[in-house]
C-alpha cells in the first residue's frame, strides 16, 4: 500500500526542508507519498493555513483533508494528537533534522510513535 506522510517544515525545499520544531506553527507541511515499494513517488510543500500561522481553524484538521497515512514530529499539542490518533494516522517521532533523513527513518521502521502532546501548545 503506498503511504503519505505529512512532515511539519521550516521552508519548501522538499525532501532537503528542514522539520519545524512543532507541528501546529510550522510554517509548511512537506508531503511526500510513497510508492508500494516504498519509493518516493510524489513530493510537494504546502503553507499552513491556520490560526497558528494567521489564517483560519486547526492545523490537524487542514492536514487530514490531505489524508495523510503518517506524520512525522517532533512535538504536537494534545489536541491535534488526539484528533489524528482518532482518525487512525500515525503520528511518529522526528529523529533527524530534514525530510529525506526521516523519511529514510520511517521507511526503516524506526520511528517511534508519539504518545503524549506537548502542554506548552496551549496558549487559547
Amino acid at each position: 500500500m503506498a503511504d503519505r506522510v505529512i512532515i511539519p517544515t521550516e521552508n519548501q525545499q522538499g525532501l532537503n526542508a528542514r522539520l519545524a520544531e512543532h507541528f501546529g506553527r510550522a510554517p509548511y507541511y512537506t508531503i511526500v507519498e510513497l510508492d508500494e515499494k516504498g519509493e518516493v513517488s510524489n513530493v510537494k510543500t504546502v503553507p499552513n493555513v491556520s490560526e497558528h500561522a494567521g489564517g483560519m481553524g486547526y492545523a490537524h484538521d487542514h492536514i487530514l483533508t490531505y489524508k495523510p497515512t503518517a506524520l512525522i514530529v517532533y512535538g504536537m499539542g494534545p489536541r491535534g494528537l488526539m484528533t489524528f490518533q482518532n482518525a487512525g494516522v500515525a503520528v511518529l517521532k522526528a529523529n533527524a533534522d530534514t525530510v529525506n533523513k526521516v523519511i529514510a527513518a520511517y521507511k526503516n521502521d524506526e520511528l517511534p510513535e508519539l504518545t503524549e502532546g506537548c502542554e506548552h501548545a496551549h496558549h487559547h
